[in-house]
């Protein structure tokens, strides 16, 4: 094994377990909102970022048995927010560390796991932030920072957000880092200028 390969199987992986949803009304009124739950892999440390609306506990302990893992192998439980879509079923990983904004003041750049990493995306809400995980491309998980491939696609912040200037701005530094964006509520997309 050369040195690239060596350095390729440090490179951490994501995972998406279950995409997001959106689905809304003729007059673009949220009718039902499910986060994607991504699982990041980071050497022995199993990350799950967002854990999705309640009810969905068993797509996400399905996909986890698939891969050889069950709920309680998971070290870390990032919410990129603290709606209910996206941490419905923090309550099936009973062995993690639970980070987020709000709860342990996790900021800007916090290394989570070697080549994982925190980036502050407020706008949606003011707790909101992203999960950068630099594997062979570098995906960022974006919560509802961008919550569809819409917002991207059109340039148009989250509907439903507390500062459309730091909505934008975390659009922005998001795009500027990413290669491949999982966003809140679909299944993941690259990002063109890359």
């Amino acid at each position: 094994m050369n040195l690239a390969e060596t350095m390729a199987d440090k490179s951490p992986q994501a995972r998406l377990l279950k995409p997001g949803s959106l689905l809304r009304d003729e007059d673009g009124n949220i009718l039902d909102a499910r986060s994607s739950v991504t699982l990041i892999t980071s050497g022995s440390t199993k990350i799950v970022v967002d854990t999705g609306l309640p009810g969905e506990e068993g797509i996400i302990k399905d996909r986890l048995f698939d891969l050889g893992l069950r709920p309680q192998d998971v070290d870390l439980v990032v919410n990129t927010h603290d709606h209910p879509d996206h941490c419905g079923n923090n309550h099936l990983f009973t062995q993690a560390e639970f980070l987020s904004m709000g709860r342990d003041l996790v900021k800007e750049g916090d290394v989570i796991a070697p080549g994982v990493w925190i980036m502050e995306t407020p706008g949606h809400s003011l707790d909101s932030l992203s999960v950068v995980c630099e594997s062979s491309t570098r995906i960022v998980m974006a919560g509802d920072a961008i919550p569809i491939l819409g917002n991207y696609i059109k340039w148009a912040p989250p509907r439903i957000h507390v500062d459309r200037e730091k909505a934008m701005k975390s659009m922005s530094k998001i795009v500027e880092v990413a290669d491949v964006v999982v966003p809140g509520h679909g299944c993941p997309f690259f990002v063109k200028e890359k």
